[in-house]
């Protein structure tokens, strides 16, 4: 039996009690005591339940779906009310049997020890039968085991609107002030969508969450050690006697997610006991986990944690900079370059314009015909090369006076990059080829033939070729020759890609002097060492879309610039950016 610190002396002993008195062998005997803040209490103001349906989703069409509303006593509209969700919601809006969840809430906001907080219970989605002789498809796994942001889409964009105007209630946007919860695949889901979306949820409490091989869930401990660390705060609850099945070991996949939280800094605690796949001990629990989850709600936020985790965001980044927007409003921002001054130059493929942004920040329009050029790079004579995908050619734009030398005809491209010596290297989707460009007589060469390559890049010390799999998870690796061809080529470079699509998306890319590879994916921005090993994953702000080019800026090649999509941004960051276009710098041998 192994139980978590506890939280309160109360919890320790109602929770020792239990486990002697009880000692649950099976799922019959399994008993808890009733936590008292579970039962109303006298003089306490007490909430209001509604129940209603909603069947008006697009992301889950057809589905149809019960909810209750739980509105306390205090709130008197005058302001946004904090927030609960809770999945299989049936189970905890009860008064009587269940969770109780309305008397603890009734108890608690009572007592000051969470906010006037507006509870929502949904249960998942249906698509009625056409007739009397077809079923019914359940919609639970599909939504609550999938591990990317649709639900978390429903919720935000769909569901809680729709409480809002139904009953007339205003929740808030503030994410210190909402809170998450589900036992079992909901449990999985509530964990889901905080972490999908932290900008509208911070706070969760999962019981015997289904983290395990359904619908991707056993990926999400190795997520959490390799993203960039997020502002939860989490309690997980499970038992050594949960299920262990074809899908994988409850009991195990819960510890795995607690260390892997512990490791990365989180802001985690935890019970554990010998129960079932049920909901008893969770429910014992509940007021005391409530009271955790929501202390110091008014005083302070839930945050991260950086200075007490072993992430490798502590290697990699600045603590306490993120992201900071450079420039919007573009169709389809691509191509990144930056001078020995740190102005950037980027590329706006189907506007096809080429922007310049100073080091000051000042962003003005340059070129506004670029051929619907897509990736950039500078070369060793200063001037910058784009793959001018709709004009099939190769550009160079000198950039003191911006005239345009075409360097090649007749092909198509995507993205490019340029060596010290002068050789370029591009790819040609469409054609399904790696083309070189030779330095003094530019005689063009199919290096490789690669279905759906994509993005490319140099390793510091150029001798290798990096490329992209655009729908893949892997970057391929060449040696190039001293005549410039490609040999010994492999998909070296293994990427994280989502559990819920298995598109990677593999597209622009950067190196750091040490010998790092950044790569822009469908998961964000991540950071591979030399051996080709996925270390960090930083994912963009909430809501933009998918990163498609990075490069290394500012004077000191500190700063990571991002185009995403209509999007530019940047960050600080420890790595220091080597320029291809510059000599080679020959990094340190990685730990392998």
């Amino acid at each position: 039996m192994n139980i978590a610190r506890p939280l309160t002396t109360a919890i320790a002993l109602l929770l020792l009690a239990s486990f002697a008195a009880a000692q649950p062998k099976t799922r019959q005997t399994e008993s808890y005591p009733q936590h008292p803040d579970a039962l109303l209490k006298e003089g306490v103001p007490v909430g209001t339940i509604t129940k209603g349906v909603f069947n008006a989703s697009q992301i889950y069409p057809g589905t149809v779906r019960d909810y209750w509303v739980y509105v306390p006593k205090q709130y008197d509209g005058s302001k946004p009310a904090a927030l609960m969700v809770f999945q299989d919601g049936g189970g905890y809006a009860r008064r009587e049997g269940g969770y109780r969840v309305p008397n603890i809430f009734d108890n608690l906001i009572a007592a000051g020890e969470m906010p006037v907080t507006i509870a929502v219970f949904i249960n998942p989605g249906v698509v009625p039968a056409p007739n009397d002789n077809a079923q019914s498809r359940f919609n639970r796994s599909y939504e609550y085991d999938s591990v990317d942001d649709s639900y978390a889409n429903f919720l935000i964009d769909e569901m809680l609107p729709f409480v809002e105007k139904e009953h007339n209630v205003q929740l808030t946007d503030d994410p210190n002030l909402r809170a998450i919860c589900g036992s079992s695949s909901g449990g999985i889901c509530a964990y889901n969508v905080a972490w999908q979306r932290p900008d509208h949820f911070r706070r969760v409490f999962t019981t015997v969450g289904t983290y395990v091989g359904l619908r991707g869930g056993h990926e999400l401990a190795t997520l959490v050690r390799k993203t960039e660390p997020k502002p939860l705060r989490i309690y997980l609850q499970d038992g050594s006697n949960d299920l262990n099945i074809y899908a994988g070991d409850w009991w195990m996949a819960n510890q795995t997610l607690l260390r892997a939280l512990q490791w990365a800094g989180y802001e985690v605690e935890h019970t554990w006991g010998e129960g079932f796949h049920s909901s008893k001990h969770g429910t014992a629990i509940m007021p005391d986990v409530m009271r955790w989850l929501w202390k110091d709600f008014d005083t302070q936020p839930v945050t991260t944690h950086l200075d007490r985790s072993n992430s490798e965001a502590n290697k990699f980044l600045v603590d306490g900079e993120g992201w900071e927007l450079v420039s919007e409003g573009h169709k389809w921002a691509e191509g990144l370059a930056v001078t020995d001054d740190g102005t950037l130059y980027f590329t706006d493929v189907p506007a096809s314009e080429l922007y310049k942004v100073t080091p000051d920040g000042e962003v003005s329009l340059i070129v506004s015909d670029t051929g619907k050029t897509n990736g950039i790079s500078l070369g060793p004579d200063g001037r910058l090369y784009g793959a001018a995908s709709g004009a099939r050619q190769i550009r160079a734009w000198d950039l003191k006076t911006l005239e345009m030398e075409v360097i090649a005809e007749g092909t198509t491209s995507n993205d490019i990059v340029v060596r010290h010596d002068g050789t370029i290297y591009y790819t040609d989707p469409p054609a399904g080829k790696i083309w070189s460009l030779d330095a003094k007589t530019r005689e063009r060469k199919a290096v490789d033939n690669f279905k759906d390559c994509n993005g490319i890049g140099l390793s510091a010390d150029q001798t290798q070729l990096f490329v992209g799999h655009f729908p893949g998870r892997f970057i391929n690796a060449f040696q190039i020759a001293d005549d410039g061809s490609l040999k010994y080529k492999q998909p070296y470079f293994h990427l994280e890609i989502p559990a819920a699509d298995p598109r990677g998306l593999l597209d622009g890319m950067c190196v750091s002097q040490d010998g790092w590879l950044i790569s822009t994916t469908a998961m964000g921005v991540q950071i591979c060492d030399q051996p080709g090993r996925s270390h960090l994953i930083l994912p963009m702000p909430p809501g933009s879309r998918r990163p498609s080019y990075a490069t290394f800026g500012g004077p000191d090649r500190k700063t990571l610039y991002v185009a995403n999509v209509d999007k530019i941004y940047r960050r600080k960051t420890q790595l220091v950016g080597a320029d291809n276009w510059k000599q080679p710098v020959k990094p340190p041998k990685p730990r392998l």
